[in-house]
């Protein structure tokens, strides 16, 4: 009884922190571990792709044109739907719905099954056709089936493992998810190695053993979190009620929106993978080595992100939209430094990036051309992430969904046409991809200046509280 009374004490002070506490130090309590954790198994998905490729080039470009799908899996789940999931608890939290918060649970179980076993059957069943499409051909075709096929075995527990992680976010406990995903990384650092090349009389699976170590990872993951979350130790508990549609529409209403904005991203990559393909196999290599960074940063922006949902969500369901929005402000000066710092340093030093992969000569020509004319404007990525998870938070999402697409028209749309239709070079293609990224960040910024992306009640509503 007395560690409930502790749990119930703890809850309450994240709350009061989240709607009366500084802004700024709240916001780094509850982005600093998941950015940190996150960090930590993104250098993991590094090491990896290091040891992948002592298999050779074509095992590199196979796990190259993995990887977007991969991408767009895990982001669908930790920030899109996942950021449905996180919002409804937050917002069901900030109004005192505690019944509706424990009721999420099981909601967002059910949710990660399904989306789970669509990704699971959808891939696997189609990989040839669209690792093809991708400009995959040969051995690197059949590298990036090989590993595709294990990693996507995985689907089901990757989706429930993130769900369940956004609720435990929505209600400020970034601990545990941040632990769980920490112990993965730890245990995948050895055991990638080990299935990949093995180890004395174990002679390890090669390319598929890649895959192997991450499905092991995940469902081990995915039973951990549903017996912690069924024992009630979060403060929350997960229990078979009956389902309500209107709980799945609090998630959908946003996660959906913010799903389909990860499609766009990953589409985007995608089809500039695609056109990118034109140049040559060795063109893929170069530009998806180089633009693995830009996925080094979703750890450290989704970190933040997550934060700015949680504290917006839970002060837009207590009815303070000004600081909300104040919020969502410092979010963004937060992300743009962090970003900014990163993207200078790649462009200024892209050996620094591509020589921990390669040395090819052919790859690192391209990947240095994407780096030194994509990243100086990373900062557009940190607006981009910072608004749209205040959005989420806000449950106001079609107008940053809106921003997405025209980034997509622009970079994929543009850039595919630019290639195939007038011939345009490689440094055309990347700025193209540069200028997109620009105007989304700007479309995200008139957003949120015309509180289009906040309760109807708060348009006119000014915030002149001083930044804490």
């Amino acid at each position: 009884m007395e560690i409930q009374n502790e749990r119930e004490a703890a809850k309450l002070q994240t709350r009061e922190a989240m709607l009366n506490g500084p802004v700024f130090s709240t916001m780094m309590r509850l982005a600093l571990p998941t950015m940190g954790v996150l960090v930590a198994q993104t250098l993991v998905n590094v090491a990896e792709t290091y040891y992948v490729s002592f298999l050779g080039t074509p095992a590199l470009v196979g796990v190259s044109l993995v990887f977007p799908l991969w991408m767009l899996m895990t982001m669908m789940a930790a920030g899109g739907i996942g950021g449905g999931v996180a919002s409804a608890v937050a917002r069901a939290a900030g109004a005192g719905r505690h019944d509706d918060v424990n009721a999420l649970i099981m909601h967002a179980v059910v949710v990660a099954i399904a989306f789970g076993l669509a990704f699971s059957i959808l891939v696997i069943g189609m990989d040839p056709y669209l690792y093809a499409a991708l400009g995959g051909t040969g051995e690197a075709l059949l590298s990036a089936q090989t590993y595709s096929i294990f990693v996507f075995l995985a689907a089901i527990p990757i989706w429930i493992v993130n769900l369940l992680s956004a609720v435990l976010r929505g209600v400020g406990n970034v601990k545990v998810p941040a632990m769980v995903t920490f112990v993965g990384a730890m245990v995948l650092v050895p055991l990638s190695p080990l299935f990949i090349f093995g180890f004395g009389s174990f002679h390890g699976f090669g390319l598929a053993g890649a895959g192997i170590a991450v499905s092991i990872y995940y469902w081990l993951a995915a039973f951990v979190l549903l017996r912690y979350m069924a024992s009630g130790r979060s403060g929350l508990r997960l229990t078979l009620s009956p389902l309500r549609w209107h709980l799945f529409r609090d998630i959908l209403k946003v996660g959906v929106l913010a799903a389909l904005g990860t499609i766009q991203l990953n589409v985007m990559v995608l089809l500039v993978t695609g056109a990118v393909g034109k140049f040559g196999v060795n063109a893929i290599g170069g530009y998806g080595t180089a633009s693995r960074l830009d996925y080094v940063l979703i750890p450290i922006l989704f970190g933040m992100g997550t934060a700015i949902l949680t504290m917006v969500g839970t002060n837009v369901g207590a009815g303070q939209v000004a600081r909300a929005r104040r919020i969502a402000w410092i979010g963004v000066a937060a992300s743009v430094v962090i970003t900014e710092t990163i993207g200078m340093l790649a462009a200024i030093f892209p050996g620094l990036w591509l020589g921990l992969f390669t040395h090819d000569a052919a790859i690192m020509e391209t990947g240095s051309l994407y780096l030194r004319v994509v990243a100086p404007v990373y900062a557009a990525n940190g607006i981009v992430f910072a608004l749209g998870f205040a959005a989420q938070g806000s449950g106001h999402m079609w107008r940053i969904f809106l921003a997405g697409t025209v980034r997509l028209l622009i970079a994929a749309g543009g850039g595919w046409v630019a290639v195939t239709v007038f011939n345009i070079s490689q440094t055309g293609l990347f700025t193209l991809v540069m200028a997109a990224m620009v105007i989304s960040a700007v479309i995200c910024v008139a957003t949120e200046l015309s509180g289009a992306m906040w309760p109807r009640s708060s348009r006119s509503d000014v915030s002149t509280a001083k930044v804490t």
